[in-house]
C-alpha cells in the first residue's frame, strides 16, 4: 500500500528516489492531492509566526529572529485559520488509525492543539522537549523558555494506533537519557546525552549542517524517537512542512517511506543533499 501511494504522487514530485519524496510548493495545495486515508504517520513543525521583527541572542550577539515571510504573523486569527486548515486536510489524509506528531512553542502549539480537537482527533501526549541552549530572556522579565512542546494525537478517538511499547520500555535509551530508567516506560519527557556533560536532545550536530541549516532544523535523535515510537517498518510518514528533510531522513533510515512537502525550493534542494549523504553513509557502513 505504501509503495502505491509513493507511485501515485510521484509523478509530479520535485524529486523522487526510492522511498523519499519531495513536493514544492503550498502544504495545504498537495495535502488535498494525496489519496484519502493513505498515511500512517505525520511529523508537522509548522511556522511558529515569531518574524516579525523581534531580536534574540546567539552565540552571545544579539540576532533578528526574522526567518522569512512563511514565518510571520499575520495576526491571531488568521494564524489559527492557517493552523486549523492544514490540520484539517492531515485529517482526510491519514488513515483511520494514524497518528500525528506537531511540534511547537507557546506561541503556536495552542492554538494547534485546539484545532486538533475541534476536528475531532484524540490527544494521546504532550512531550516536553528539553533544550539547554536555549537563548536567554533579553527583557529579564520572563522564564527563559528551554524547551519546545510535542503534541501527538490519533485521528479515530476509538481507533488503535501504534505505539511500540516494549521498543520503548526496554530499549537502551536508559544510556543517553537521564529520565529513562532500565526497564521502565518511556516517559514524556525527553533527553538524549549529546556531550557527556549535558543530558539532551540537543540542538542538529555539526555533521547534520554540512550542506547548510534551516532556521529551525531538528536534531535526527528527535525523530527517530518519535518514528521508532509510533510507526512500523514499510509505513508511510508525511512531513507537510519538511524544510531539511530531517523526518524523512529518520525515516528512510529506518525503513520507512517518506512524503515531504516545503515552499522553499532552497531547503528542498538542502534535503536532496542530506538524503544522497545519508545513503553514502549506508553504503559505506
Amino acid at each position: 500500500m505504501g509503495t502505491k501511494v509513493l507511485e501515485a504522487v510521484a509523478q509530479k514530485a520535485y524529486f523522487k528516489d526510492q522511498d523519499f519524496v519531495l513536493f514544492q510548493g503550498d502544504s495545504i495545495n498537495y495535502l488535498k492531492k494525496l489519496p484519502e486515508d493513505s498515511i500512517d504517520m505525520i511529523f508537522a513543525d509548522p511556522p511558529y509566526n515569531l518574524s516579525n521583527g523581534g531580536f534574540t541572542v546567539h552565540a552571545g550577539k544579539r540576532v533578528s529572529v526574522n526567518k522569512g515571510k512563511w514565518d510571520e504573523s499575520q495576526g491571531i486569527e488568521e494564524d489559527f485559520e492557517f493552523h486549523a486548515r492544514w490540520i484539517n486536510e492531515c485529517y482526510r489524509v491519514l488513515k483511520p488509525n494514524g497518528t500525528i506528531w506537531i511540534s511547537g512553542t507557546y506561541h503556536s502549539i495552542y492554538q494547534c492543539g485546539f484545532a486538533l480537537q475541534l476536528k475531532g482527533y484524540k490527544i494521546l501526549n504532550d512531550i516536553a522537549w528539553f533544550k539547554p541552549n536555549a537563548s536567554p530572556n533579553l527583557s529579564g522579565r520572563y522564564f527563559t523558555a528551554s524547551h519546545e512542546t510535542l503534541i501527538w494525537a490519533r485521528k479515530d478517538p476509538k481507533g488503535k494506533h501504534t505505539y511500540n511499547y516494549q521498543d520503548m520500555k526496554n530499549g537502551e535509551w536508559h544510556e543517553t537519557d537521564i529520565f529513562k530508567n532500565t526497564g521502565k516506560q518511556m516517559r514524556s519527557v525527553w533527553s538524549i546525552q549529546d556531550d557527556p556533560n549535558v543530558w539532551v536532545i540537543g540542538t542538529p550536530k555539526r555533521e547534520e549542517k554540512t550542506y547548510g541549516k534551516h532556521p529551525t532544523q531538528k536534531p535526527i535523535a528527535l525523530l527517530e524517537r518519535v518514528i521508532l515510537s509510533s510507526t512500523n517498518p514499510g509505513d508511510v510518514i508525511l512531513d507537510p512542512f519538511t524544510g531539511s528533510s530531517t523526518t524523512g531522513l529518520a525515516a528512510v533510515k529506518n525503513g520507512r517511506k517518506f512524503v515531504g512537502i516545503d515552499t522553499e525550493k532552497e531547503y528542498l534542494n538542502l534535503s536532496i543533499k542530506r538524503y544522497y549523504q545519508l545513503q553514502n553513509n549506508v553504503r559505506l557502513l
